[in-house]
């Protein structure tokens, strides 16, 4: 099993392998104040050219941000490896960080975020309900209709099971419901991950009627982009987020596609300022972190206008993403039945998506992507520290005022940088 040792201050830490490959990490001293956490890829290692590797990474021990912020409320910090009980950050946490609470309360009844991912997770439903009862959050079932689990053509007809594909599937499900609590939530199973199945899952999702496609998974660049961007991710209208990747510096597709909303990852703490909370890039080596970068093949939007990119720059926008300052997630399909925490970028999507949702309808023939660009800059907040890796100190790998690779334009604050 893979391991690797994270900090959640932006420390960069002793190296990881590429996101799905082996690999370990020995961290340096550090204060008591920073977390320390193993954790694990969810998936396998993709198995053949072409197939998408998910960005669910399952923390396998250790004590989180969420647990030391408990300890310092006088509460024993729960381990990581304990999985009777929560040990990430919850719906409260995520909606009160991004500045959701009152829309998470008012908005999001009866609008639709689909999750696309490969394989069938046979318990999710039932792993979804356990979630949701035990933070209290309505509902979400078939019988009620708020659930909807379908094949990769919108059938019956479900996909093999796959143990690493059930947890990316728990966790993509469970941070539609901490953010956006009133959504439906629609969960379409390719049935298999190459780009072909999976965008048709994505086809499926907007057939279907969902706004808001969360995709959470990713692979290397190649000459075949163009084609996919128009055949499966060319939706007006439609709020399509895709993982920016795991493997820090350097662009994945479909993040890179023109139509989508490619979503960098931080790491997120408490902190007695204003807001509460205060984040930086997401990093724990090299070649361990968030995406960012240029694209080699996808043609650059007219609404980004960074000039260290002639083609698509890769983030347009962040959210959580490191593990040790992950979220609680409830699965049983292939481990012991219980609570873990997860990060990587694969929680990250899910959670912008469902903003989107919260902010209401796209307008027809819009371009959701191109709506933090046009906000103003109080709707997002704004990552200035950390980096994913070396590129001279540009924008493109390190944190700054203003747009930034890793991180885009910033994380969510509140709605209205992601309405239009």
């Amino acid at each position: 099993m893979s391991a690797a040792l994270a900090g959640a201050t932006g420390l960069v830490l002793a190296g990881f392998g590429l996101a799905g490959q082996a690999g370990a990490a020995t961290a340096p001293v550090a204060t008591a104040a920073t977390p320390h956490v193993t954790w694990t890829n969810a998936c396998a290692t993709p198995g053949k050219a072409g197939e998408m590797a998910c960005h669910a990474k399952r923390v396998t021990g250790g004590v989180t941000a969420f647990g030391m912020q408990r300890a310092k409320a006088g509460h024993k910090a729960p381990n990581a490896a304990d999985a009777s009980t929560p040990s990430g950050y919850g719906p409260s946490d995520i909606q009160a960080a991004y500045g959701l609470t009152s829309a998470a309360a008012s908005n999001g009844s009866g609008a639709t975020v689909a999750i696309v991912d490969a394989y069938d997770d046979p318990n999710a439903e039932a792993d979804l309900a356990k979630y949701r009862s035990n933070y209290g959050l309505p509902a979400c079932t078939t019988a009620n209709g708020c659930f909807k689990k379908v094949g990769q053509t919108g059938t019956s007809t479900l996909p093999r099971a796959d143990t690493g594909w059930a947890e990316e599937i728990s966790l993509d499900l469970d941070m539609v419901s901490a953010t956006c609590p009133n959504c439906h939530i629609l969960l379409v199973e390719a049935k298999s991950a190459t780009m072909g199945n999976l965008g048709t899952a994505v086809n499926t999702a907007v057939k279907l009627g969902a706004k808001y496609v969360s995709n959470s998974y990713g692979g290397g660049e190649s000459s075949s982009d163009a084609t996919y961007d128009s055949t499966y991710f060319n939706h007006p209208g439609v709020a399509i987020t895709v993982s920016a990747g795991d493997s820090g510096y350097g662009a994945e597709y479909p993040a890179a596609s023109q139509y989508v909303t490619s979503v960098g990852g931080t790491a997120l703490s408490k902190a007695s300022n204003t807001r509460g909370w205060t984040e930086s890039v997401w990093s724990t080596s090299s070649t361990e972190g968030t995406g960012s970068g240029c694209s080699a093949y996808d043609a650059k939007p007219s609404w980004q206008k960074d000039t260290g990119c002639a083609k698509r720059t890769v983030s347009d926008v962040s959210a959580v993403a490191d593990p040790a300052t992950g979220v609680s997630v409830y699965d049983s399909y292939g481990i012991t039945a219980g609570w873990y925490t997860f990060g990587g970028t694969s929680a990250s999507s899910p959670i912008i998506a469902s903003v989107y949702a919260l902010g209401g309808t796209p307008s027809s023939g819009s371009y959701p992507a191109k709506f933090p660009y046009s906000a103003a800059g109080s709707a997002l907040n704004d990552v200035t520290s950390g980096s994913n890796g070396s590129c001279s100190g540009s924008y493109l790998c390190t944190a700054g005022s203003g747009y930034d690779g890793p991180t885009g334009l910033g994380t969510p604050q509140g709605v209205s940088g992601f309405t239009g």
